[in-house]
C-alpha cells in the first residue's frame, strides 16, 4: 500500500503567472538589503556613465544660479558695489535650493523607469522593495554633493567667507543632505502616483515656485509684505537656509537646525511607507 506525500507549494510556486514574485523583505535581513542597496546604487551611477548628459544639470545649475542671484539681486538688496555681502547671504540658501531641484529629478527618473519597464523589471526580482527606492535616493546624494561643491566653489570666487569653522560648513552640507533625502521621498511619491514624467515636473514646479521664491533663501523676510512673512516663518527651506546661513556665517542659530531636522524626519515618517507600497502596487 503506497502513501501519497503532499507538500505545501513556496510562496514563488503560488505567485501569478507573468506577475512579480512576491517578496518578504522581513526575511531578507539587513545585510541582504545593503547588499541591494549596492549592487543597484551601482547600476545607477553605470547608467549615468554611459549618459553623461544627465550631470548637466548637477554641473551647470549651480554656476547660472549664482552668478544671476548674485550680480541681478546682489545689488538691488546689499547696495550697488557690495554684491560680497549677499554672496555669503544667498550661497547658503542655494544650498536648501539645489536639494529641492535636484530632488524633483528623482520623481521624474522613477516614473520614466516604469514607461522604460525597468521597474517591473525589479519588481520580479527577489529582492527588497524598499532597496530599489533607497538606491535611487544614494546615488541622488551623491549628485547632491556634487552641486553644493560646485556652488560653493563658485561661492569662493565671488567672495564668500567662512566666518565659522570647517567643521560648522560640513554641518551646513549635512543639514541640506538630510533634508533633500526627505524631499526626495516626496517626489518618488509623486513620480510613482502621476502618469507621464511631464506631469511629474508640472506638479513639482508648482510646488517649488512657492516654496523657493516664498523663503529667506534670496531675500530677508523683513522685505516683505506681512502675509507673505507669515507664510515664509513656516516655510522649511526658510528654515533650511537659516540654519546654514548661521552656521556658515558664525552667527546664532537659534531654533533653525532643529526645525529643519523635526520636518526632516517627519516628511521621511510620512511619505517613505507610502512611497513603498505605491511601488508594491503600481502596475
Amino acid at each position: 500500500m503506497s502513501t501519497v506525500t503532499t507538500t505545501k507549494p513556496s510562496p514563488t510556486a503560488a505567485a501569478p503567472a507573468g506577475g512579480p514574485v512576491p517578496v518578504d523583505e522581513g526575511r531578507i535581513g539587513l545585510r541582504g538589503n545593503l547588499r541591494h542597496i549596492g549592487a543597484l546604487a551601482r547600476r545607477n551611477v553605470l547608467q549615468i556613465k554611459q549618459d553623461p548628459e544627465s550631470m548637466f544639470d548637477v554641473l551647470f545649475m549651480p554656476i547660472i544660479f549664482t552668478l544671476l542671484f548674485v550680480f541681478v539681486f546682489g545689488g538691488a538688496i546689499s547696495g550697488k558695489g557690495n554684491q560680497g555681502e549677499y554672496v555669503n547671504y544667498v550661497v547658503p540658501g542655494l544650498m536648501a535650493m539645489m536639494g529641492m531641484n535636484i530632488a524633483m529629478g528623482v520623481g521624474t527618473g522613477v516614473n520614466d523607469d516604469f514607461k522604460k519597464g525597468v521597474m517591473d523589471r525589479f519588481r520580479s526580482m527577489p529582492i527588497a522593495r524598499s532597496s530599489v527606492l533607497i538606491a535611487k535616493i544614494v546615488v541622488e546624494l551623491g549628485r547632491m554633493m556634487v552641486a553644493i561643491a560646485i556652488l560653493l566653489g563658485m561661492g569662493f570666487l565671488l567672495g564668500l567667507s567662512i566666518k565659522s569653522s570647517v567643521l560648522d560648513l560640513f554641518l551646513s552640507i549635512g543639514l541640506s543632505a538630510i533634508f533633500g533625502s526627505s524631499l526626495m521621498w516626496i517626489f518618488i511619491l509623486l513620480g510613482l502616483t502621476m502618469k507621464t514624467p511631464q506631469a511629474v515636473q508640472g506638479v513639482a514646479m508648482l510646488v517649488l515656485m512657492p516654496l523657493q521664491f516664498g523663503s529667506s533663501i534670496f531675500a530677508p523676510p523683513t522685505t516683505m509684505p506681512g502675509w507673505l512673512q507669515s507664510f515664509t516663518d513656516v516655510n522649511p527651506l526658510s528654515n533650511l537656509a537659516d540654519a546654514a546661513r548661521a552656521l556658515i556665517n558664525g552667527t546664532p542659530l537659534g531654533n533653525s537646525v532643529w526645525i529643519t531636522l523635526a520636518w526632516s524626519v517627519g516628511i521621511t515618517l510620512v511619505t517613505m511607507p507610502l512611497a513603498v507600497r505605491k511601488f508594491r502596487q503600481k502596475t
